[in-house]
């Protein structure tokens, strides 16, 4: 039986598992507070339609007919 202190590996694993989590938390919460923080965005600017009549002797019209 090996003692927990000679399985230097095990350690390392835990420590470095430890310190994925640790960094993942932490930006987790860095993005959540700097998320909280802004105002609100809108994804994309609303525009005013153009509407313009469509010709009814066009292409697009005629293949359709």
């Amino acid at each position: 039986m090996s003692s927990w202190t000679s399985l230097w590996y095990v350690w390392l694993i835990l420590l470095t598992v430890f310190m994925l989590l640790l960094c993942g938390i932490t930006a987790s919460c860095i993005k959540f507070c700097c998320r909280k923080k802004r105002p609100p965005v809108e994804p994309f600017p609303r525009h005013p339609y153009d509407l313009t009549a469509v010709d009814s002797d066009s292409t697009a019209h005629s293949t359709v007919t």
